[in-house]
């Protein structure tokens, strides 16, 4: 509840209040009827100066003493309509602090009613789709409740997308949401995600990445399939290919110099053919899909990975002979697609990204899904503090990020913080490529 606007106090009178030294009490007096629900009761405490107390006590009718002192709101509710003010404290203190008051135990307590309705209108929704007893539907439910998902969007927010999650996993459930892997349970249709969106959410976007009904959906698969929910997009991805849902798999690509598959596969054949033609090539989701039994390298067979473009670009331009993949930034789901058919075919992944908090979480990342570290140690970053002039480096920015593989790397990069960017080491990632040397560091040369 809020107070309606009012006309604005007589000018004499709106003068006589509104003076610098009853400020602390209008002040003090908003934020007690506020909580008291508006009613003008109980006390304020404010300290009043000498001109403050000789006009509370004008209004009241009584000698105040200069000091702290302690206010009954109800006579001064009284004192205000028996004045020239013709108002009572309510409107008073809207007046002269420039804003109505908000009731707000009632507003919280109307926010409790309006979440409790909608988690009342989720088991209604839930019942009518007959997912209601679905066995993970309680453990779907826990965790929307104890991660604050829903509060923190708001509950319009959390209504619509509740809405639209709950008509999403009803469509996706002709068979079992629930039947475990390798039970032969199937979904009757296969969708392509913006499809699906459009059907259950009236929007072709409306499941799409970091969409909060797409989320919620998400982890019911999650919890249906008793599994942990994902935290990178392949891992989503995954999740809604197992409830036949495709996702983009045509405009994400990884840029890859020199990969050769070996064997007699006709796509294995156009990659040498590429190869031989100094091509670089930008393979996509659907492409490694329809591919998944070719294998990718010889076992054993060393693929750089980097982060930024330029260096695949310098790869080409000098014609370098190492087999080279590019991220451009956080991998697509190409990308982690790519990374897992080689680390799974055997090959040697090594990778290497900038010195910078972004680019240490990106390589962390692919360090953590089967690639090892590609001049990527303290004494790298250490030699390449000594080799550029610190003025051109840029400060570190964000939170600093853990190095797994190397513990020390975080310690001496928040110690100089300071950023080395990939493409600044061309001079030493190339000859790698160039000679097929190993990934690991060279000695360390301290900074002058």
């Amino acid at each position: 509840m809020t107070t309606p606007s009012l006309p604005q106090l007589p000018t004499p009178v709106r003068s006589y209040l509104n003076d610098p030294s009853l400020t602390a009490l209008w002040a003090a007096a908003r934020t007690r009827l506020e909580r008291n629900r508006l009613a003008p009761t109980g006390t304020v405490q404010v300290q009043l100066d000498a001109e403050g107390a000789k006009r509370l006590g004008g209004l009241l009718g009584t000698r105040l003493e200069p000091g702290l002192r302690r206010i009954q709101l109800g006579p001064l509710d009284a004192a205000l309509r028996a004045s020239a003010a013709q108002c009572g404290l309510v409107s008073v203190v809207a007046d002269l602090t420039g804003q109505p008051l908000q009731d707000r135990m009632s507003a919280k307590e109307a926010q409790q009613t309006a979440w409790t309705a909608l988690w009342q209108q989720l088991d209604a929704d839930l019942t009518r789709a007959g997912l209601a007893h679905a066995g993970w539907i309680a453990d779907w439910l826990g965790e929307l409740r104890s991660t604050g998902i829903l509060t923190r969007a708001g509950i319009e927010a959390a209504t619509g997308a509740l809405g639209s999650a709950v008509r999403t996993i009803a469509t996706l459930t002709d068979t079992p949401l629930h039947a475990p892997a390798g039970t032969g349970a199937e979904a009757v249709k296969q969708w392509e995600l913006s499809e699906l969106a459009a059907h259950t959410t009236g929007d072709a976007h409306g499941l799409d990445e970091g969409r909060l009904a797409g989320i919620l959906v998400l982890k019911a698969i999650a919890a249906a399939c008793t599994l942990s929910a994902p935290d990178s997009a392949a891992g989503r991805r995954l999740l809604w290919e197992r409830v036949g849902v495709s996702t983009d798999s045509l405009s994400g690509t990884i840029m890859v110099w020199q990969l050769a598959p070996p064997g007699p596969h006709p796509w294995a054949q156009m990659m040498r053919t590429r190869c031989d033609l100094a091509l670089v090539t930008h393979l996509t989701l659907h492409e490694l899909h329809t591919v998944p039994d070719v294998p990718l390298t010889v076992p054993g067979t060393t693929v750089y990975f980097c982060e930024n473009p330029q260096v695949l670009q310098a790869a080409a331009r000098y014609g370098l002979p190492g087999i080279l993949m590019c991220g451009s930034g956080n991998p697509s789901a190409a990308g982690w697609e790519l990374l897992q058919r080689l680390t799974s075919g055997g090959a040697d992944v090594a990778y290497h990204g900038d010195f910078d908090w972004p680019g240490i979480a990106i390589a962390d990342r692919v360090m953590r899904a089967g690639a090892r570290p590609w001049r990527m140690h303290t004494a790298d970053y250490l030699n390449a503090l000594a080799e550029l002039p610190a003025e051109r480096l840029p400060p570190l920015a964000g939170p600093a990020a853990p190095t797994p593989w190397d513990p020390q790397l975080t310690a001496a990069m928040t110690q100089n913080d300071l950023a080395v960017h990939e493409e600044a080491q061309l001079h030493h990632l190339l000859p790698d490529l160039r000679h097929g040397k190993s990934a690991g560091s060279p000695g360390v040369r301290r900074p002058r």
